[in-house]
């Protein structure tokens, strides 16, 4: 039976391998003869570039150290020190892939392009009134349009990069520094709610690759790896209130999955993990009336503010979405786009989550004699793969979903912990990771 089980892991794995090559193979073809993907190295929006630069030593010793020690260590350390360990491992992780390419490059110019949100800080001295006008610049082809991104999102995200400029905090360096250290943050997130909903050892055996994920490539130094950490630290709080013994986690998890609603229109399905979260915990919602009530009360507070100020949130989404199809959006051919995505979600978590997840898979179907700790795992990664998966559908992520799905790549990470033999694995995870890394220079 293990040997079996083994095997069926090498085949998701060899499963996923396939999918990617496909989608590089068909994705070279479509590029080159229809020039409608509009990426250059399909499907990811990169560029082939192969390099070393200043933080690659430091990449392959972090790498090193986590798959000899990481699951040694993380089965030891105590709890609260664990988490501390791999917030500063993934943050060395983070930021030598970034410092790889060079600090201008890698961190201080990736998000002051065109594109970017530090492009529109200027038009931002006065806030309300620039939440007031916002949705009159979605459209193209009205005055001043706004850039790609900032068009994109809801203007949470926009308002962070001027919040940071206004404390003193100014430029691309700082931007990329908040990016990177507060996306870090969403592996101790993902791990908190592991070991409330499933258990701890789970959450240790987890821990390894939550920190070498290979979508540390994209948190630094992405804003959606901003994005990532606060959507993670919403489901974390509302799995320590239907665990624990205060529901006031509850009010702090509605108050961040407001704010997640607002800097990414998609993360609203946020709210299918969340509901897996309830239903993991259903006894402890039943006896707790309070519990909804709070977190009801607390994601109403940035909408609230955000309503008040004169900005309409489905009005902006409605204008985005014929922004979207005016440019590439509407030229992208989705019957490639809504496979080939999920071949990019396999360059972020790794050919050991495609395995985790068959695991996943395999416990949900014979739940019964499962482990209940695995089942409920089983329950909360599969949530966030239906989420993804309704984000694929929409036709509203084509290509750059392996920085746009950050958020629900997290997720799908701890199925990992699924898997026998963490060290091979974790091989297979870091030697992606570096050669994406040092292959291709990896542009939004």
């Amino acid at each position: 039976m293990t040997r079996r089980r083994r095997y069926a892991d090498l085949s998701a794995a060899s499963a996923a391998v396939l999918l990617v090559l496909t989608a590089v193979l068909v994705g070279r073809h479509i590029q080159d003869t229809y020039r409608t993907l509009f990426v250059h190295w399909p499907p990811l929006f990169a560029d082939w570039d192969p390099h070393l630069g200043p933080g690659t030593p430091a990449a392959v010793l972090v790498a090193v150290a986590a798959v000899a020690y990481g699951p040694s260590v993380a089965a030891r350390l105590p709890w609260r020190r664990l988490l501390l360990a791999a917030w500063a491992t993934a943050l060395a992780w983070t930021w030598s892939l970034a410092l790889a390419d060079g600090w201008q490059r890698g961190v201080a110019g990736r998000l002051t392009t065109r594109n970017e949100y530090l492009s529109v800080i200027g038009r931002f001295h006065d806030i309300p009134a620039a939440l007031r006008d916002f949705t009159h610049h979605i459209v193209s082809g009205t005055p001043a349009p706004w850039p790609a991104h900032i068009a994109g999102h809801p203007p949470a995200a926009t308002v962070t990069f001027v919040l940071l400029d206004r404390i003193g905090l100014r430029g691309g360096g700082w931007a990329g520094a908040w990016c990177v250290t507060i996306g870090a943050t969403a592996c101790v997130a993902v791990l908190v709610g592991v070991r409330a909903l499933a258990d701890e050892g789970l959450a240790r055996r987890a821990a390894p690759f939550l920190v070498l994920a290979p979508a540390a490539v994209w948190v630094g130094a992405s804003a959606d790896g901003y994005f990532a950490a606060v959507a993670a630290w919403s489901v974390a709080l509302l799995a320590l209130a239907v665990t624990g013994r205060s529901v006031a986690w509850a009010a702090g998890s509605g108050l961040l999955f407001g704010l997640t609603c607002y800097l990414s229109y998609g993360l609203t399905l946020f709210a299918l993990i969340g509901a897996a979260v309830l239903v993991i915990g259903r006894r402890r919602v039943r006896e707790r009336p309070l519990l909804p009530v709070l977190f009801l009360a607390g994601a109403a507070v940035v909408p609230v503010a955000f309503t008040l100020t004169g900005f309409d949130w489905w009005e902006a989404y409605r204008l985005l979405v014929t922004r979207y199809y005016q440019g590439v959006g509407g030229i992208r051919p989705y019957g490639y786009w809504v496979w080939a995505n999920l071949a990019c979600t396999v360059l972020i978590t790794g050919v050991a989550t495609a395995a985790g997840l068959r695991r996943a898979g395999a416990v949900l179907g014979r739940r019964r004699t499962s482990p209940p700790a695995d089942a409920r795992l089983a329950l909360l990664v599969t949530a966030a793969l239906i989420a993804l998966l309704a984000a694929d559908l929409s036709g509203m992520s084509k290509a750059e979903t392996e920085r746009i799905w950050l958020p629900f790549a997290m997720w799908l990470l701890p199925a990992c912990a699924l898997l026998p033999r963490p060290r091979a694995w974790l091989v297979a995870q870091a030697t992606l990771a570096l050669a994406l890394n040092h292959l291709l220079f990896t542009g939004w």
